[in-house]
């Protein structure tokens, strides 16, 4: 009889549960539940609905039992920086803010008349994005600061969750390194960078590696659900789990975890504080086994997101890119540029860069998309020289994971601009890097390496030359 292992795979834009086992040596994957997600506009703040999104997480739970598939463990991972405040009685101290919201504007300049900016980066190795966390926190201190005079414990999104379901209150490493608050060395929190700012050190919680194991549903849980099972952190940030399931042990491999972001890197032992790596824009996020995923943000998918969800929302992403291939226009813009991160009108601001920079406006959605693609491409193959030259070292394959694995034409650009393999696929990574590391736990692997070979075997990989 197969075990089950339940991924709680939280995106910005939707959620799904999906049941992990193997079967004749091969992993297989089941969506149980998928959910909407999105920030809602509430007293003029963008935020995430906890309650709403833990319903949610309950409901999927419920069609596991439903449908006899009950799970021996459950991991929920989101994407990153986000957070809840909790007062002594575990209650919530005001919303929970969405990191697109406008509330960090200048927090990077209050920050840095405390931390030079320099400083923070060689402390932390996190690159400079406004709505990390403690962009966040300075915000609150601003403009909130009964918030932290309530708050006895922070714990980012996924944390939360896993605090709702089991009554503990734990951080995860991955998703902790995104606040810019952790010393990146000792895989710990930087309580002297804490004090610097003048936030409260005493809200944060332990840090706890990928992996462990922090207990079964509180007793109300398993009442609501119907069963119980035990709570293992995955590595929680979305990226750190999606590389978890880049399906190959060789190490001269390039990643790009694609979804509404593109995240680009490589995973190394220790992490690179340097000037370059700063002047470049890298980051020095945690992985599995306290390993770091050092790496870029560029925009992504979200741009076509965006820009189907207003002209086509009833469009297939497949059927875009097919369209976008056949378009010749070759305007580029910057895929890593601030005014896409969240412009009130997406295609205005393409276009908009377009204009201003001598460049063919595109006006249908296939020109849209077709610039949209190229210049993902052609940001991937510049990234993928920065990379070689702050490592040392030639990487001969990019592999893309993710939903935009998805995106043939975009894995030819790529492949065509970088000039090297791109081996696409699985597409569900995030989910399946949550499901690997709770299987690794239960030992139906012996290690991520063995993990590694199984997705190999287990899911169909497209190379693009």
């Amino acid at each position: 009889m197969e075990q089950y292992f339940l991924a709680v795979d939280i995106g910005a834009s939707s959620g799904r549960h999906i049941l992990g086992y193997v079967k004749d040596g091969k992993l297989n994957l089941e969506e149980v539940y998928r959910f909407w997600n999105g920030m809602d506009e509430k007293d003029g703040e963008l935020v995430w609905d906890t309650e709403r999104l833990f319903n949610e997480i309950l409901a999927g739970m419920k069609k596991c039992k439903e449908i006899g598939k009950i799970p021996v463990s459950i991991g929920v991972d989101t994407w990153g920086v986000d957070f809840v405040l909790l007062d002594a009685d575990g209650n919530k101290v005001g919303e929970a803010v969405g990191y697109r919201d406008s509330r960090t504007d200048g927090m990077d300049q209050e920050v840095f008349k405390l931390i030079p900016e320099k400083e923070l980066y060689s402390r932390t190795g996190i690159q400079k994005a406004i709505y990390n966390t403690i962009y966040q926190l300075m915000a609150l201190k601003k403009k909130h600061p009964d918030h932290l005079d309530k708050a006895e414990a922070l714990l980012m999104m996924p944390d939360y969750f896993h605090y709702r379901l089991s009554g503990k209150k734990v951080q995860e490493y991955s998703e902790a390194t995104t606040s810019q608050l952790v010393d990146p060395s000792t895989r710990n929190w930087d309580y002297e960078l804490m004090e610097k700012l003048g936030f409260p050190g005493k809200i944060l919680q332990e840090i706890q590696m990928p992996g462990t194991n922090i207990g079964s549903l509180t007793e109300e849980i398993q009442k609501e659900v119907g069963f119980n099972c035990d709570v293992v952190l995955p590595p929680t940030h979305d990226t750190a789990s999606a590389v978890m399931a880049v399906p190959t042990t060789e190490k001269n491999v390039c990643y790009i975890s694609s979804g509404t972001w593109s995240l680009m890197g490589v995973e190394m032992d220790e992490p690179d504080c340097s000037e370059l790596s700063q002047s470049k824009n890298f980051t020095n996020e945690g992985g599995y086994d306290g390993t770091i995923t050092y790496l870029t943000n560029i925009m992504g998918l979200w741009m076509i997101q965006s820009v189907r969800n207003k002209l086509a929302p009833d469009m297939g992403y497949g059927e875009i890119c097919e369209q976008a291939s056949k378009e010749s226009i070759q305007s580029i813009v910057d895929a890593q540029d601030d005014a896409f991160l969240a412009p009130d009108d997406m295609v205005k601001a393409i276009q908009d860069k377009c204009r201003s920079t001598g460049q063919e406006v595109p006006e249908t959605l296939p020109q849209l998309a077709a610039v949209i693609y190229n210049s993902l491409a052609k940001c991937y193959a510049g990234k993928l020289k920065e990379i070689e030259e702050l490592t040392g070292r030639k990487y001969d394959r990019i592999h893309i994971i993710g939903g935009g694995s998805n995106a043939a034409w975009l894995n030819e650009l790529s492949a065509k601009y970088a000039g090297v393999p791109v081996y696409a696929g699985p597409g569900e990574a995030t989910a399946l890097g949550n499901i690997l590391c709770q299987m690794i736990g239960k030992k139906l692997f012996k290690d991520l390496s063995e993990a590694r070979e199984c997705v190999s075997k287990s899911f169909e990989i497209k190379v693009y030359k």
